[in-house]
């Protein structure tokens, strides 16, 4: 069949991505593909609902949980994962941070929503090419998954209530939450690479 095809010929490309390495030939398989999609996307769920204190806002880790989905899983099965993820959202199951449904999605944090499927897209691509394995490439690909992201909610939120008021609201209050996030990101994934490739030799 073409899909199975499809997704034998992607299983050799998914050598480069950090799951890929891991299960290797079962990553055709539907079990495992269902498995990681909702497993990424319980992950997304929990990582909006819980909030950490920090300054100067309260953080979620949900940047961070879309940023380490999308470099651990690729680009079909990270965008799959989060797509998968906003459609129970838009299907009003309660897995965002404060609600559900059409009218939350087309509401103030609609932006930063979509940020995370394009954030997906991008991030998944420089994984499928082999990105995540170095510090350098991580901290490269976590920083521009999460300038998406704000690109994408900023603009969004701008048409609301203006540019400054996005930034000041939307951008500024998260910054010091995001770097941290980043630092922790980049610490984590290459570890894995590491810990991962002693075990399979």
């Amino acid at each position: 069949m073409p899909s199975s095809q499809f997704l034998l010929s992607y299983r050799l490309k998914q050598t480069d991505t950090l799951m890929g390495s891991i299960f290797k030939e079962k990553i055709a398989s539907p079990l495992y593909i269902i498995s990681l999609v909702l497993m990424g996307s319980i992950l997304l769920t929990l990582s909006a609902k819980i909030s950490i204190p920090f300054f100067p806002v309260p953080m979620t880790m949900q940047t961070f949980a879309v940023c380490v989905i999308a470099m651990t899983f690729g680009r079909l099965y990270g965008t799959t994962t989060i797509l998968f993820y906003l459609l129970q959202g838009l299907a009003g199951i309660p897995v965002f941070a404060g609600g559900a449904g059409i009218a939350y999605i087309m509401g103030p944090t609609g932006g930063y929503l979509l940020g995370f499927l394009l954030a997906g897209i991008v991030l998944g691509s420089l994984s499928d090419r082999g990105w995540g394995k170095s510090y350098l490439t991580t901290i490269s690909a976590i920083f521009i998954g999460t300038l998406i992201i704000y690109m994408s909610g900023v603009i969004y939120l701008s048409n609301m209530i203006g540019i400054e008021k996005a930034i000041m609201g939307g951008f500024l209050p998260f910054y010091p939450a995001e770097i941290f996030k980043i630092l922790l990101a980049t610490l984590l994934i290459p570890s894995a690479w590491k810990f991962f490739n002693k075990r399979s030799k």
